[in-house]
């Protein structure tokens, strides 16, 4: 039996902050959408396909969610009992998104990404992310394919998408935003890829998936990759 209390953690091995709460409503809030894809649209011009006429209704939401004492926190279960935990980090001076992936066998998570002024990732690849988002598995914040899908988007980056990638973004834009013209959005994030922009993946040892992103944690070069072994046990909770 999957245990409750672990998907929905007061704590999170080896990540101090809080206190986390969980704020499943926000799920189904469109002006929550705009606010956490904010980093995502980086470019004039995909800013205002996403924020469009709510720009100042999305921001007054934003304002309202990071002066919280608590810390919003977002699960997706993932096969094997990983989960993946999406952390707002609500500081005054260290505001952020923390993408944090973790075991109950495992001393501490694992950061995957965090989505602020000292963005770090990406730390999924397209085929992870769709796999977590579509897995099912009940327990975590939701089971809708298309919240996990955007939940998880800015801590993505892949320079090789499938053909069916922007219709599948822009199914979940229509599901959960008011955003006009969701293909035309959809299709914007997809080439431009937030913050850190599309890194390409490789397997390596033992089929690890690592990534060249100058700033990924999944990056063995960077000095301040993950080591080898967790690189490896990260890949695998992820795998498709």
């Amino acid at each position: 039996m999957t245990n409750s209390a672990a998907l929905h953690p007061h704590r999170i091995p080896g990540y101090d902050g809080g206190p986390l709460t969980h704020e499943v409503g926000f799920l189904d809030e469109p002006l929550f959408w705009l606010g956490h894809l904010g980093s995502c649209a980086q470019s004039e011009g995909a800013g205002e396909l996403l924020f469009g006429a709510d720009y100042d209704a999305a921001g007054e939401f934003q304002r309202r969610l990071w002066e919280r004492a608590t810390w919003p926190t977002f699960t997706v279960p993932l096969a094997g009992d990983h989960r993946i935990h999406v952390v707002y980090r609500t500081l005054t001076d260290e505001a952020g998104i923390d993408y944090l992936l973790h075991h109950p066998d495992w001393e501490k998570a694992e950061h995957l990404a965090q989505d602020d002024g000292h963005f770090m990732g990406p730390g999924l690849s397209w085929p992870e992310l769709v796999a977590a988002a579509d897995n099912a598995l009940p327990g975590g914040s939701t089971t809708d394919p298309h919240a996990r899908l955007l939940l998880l988007l800015p801590a993505f980056g892949d320079d090789e998408l499938p053909g069916d990638a922007v219709d599948r973004l822009a199914a979940a834009l229509r599901a959960c935003t008011g955003v006009d013209d969701p293909e035309a959005l959809g299709a914007t994030l997809l080439e431009a890829q937030g913050a850190p922009g599309p890194a390409h993946w490789t397997a390596v040892d033992r089929g690890a998936a690592v990534n060249d992103g100058a700033y990924s944690f999944r990056n063995p070069a960077n000095r301040f990759a993950l080591p080898a072994d967790r690189l490896s046990r990260v890949a695998a909770a992820l795998a498709p």
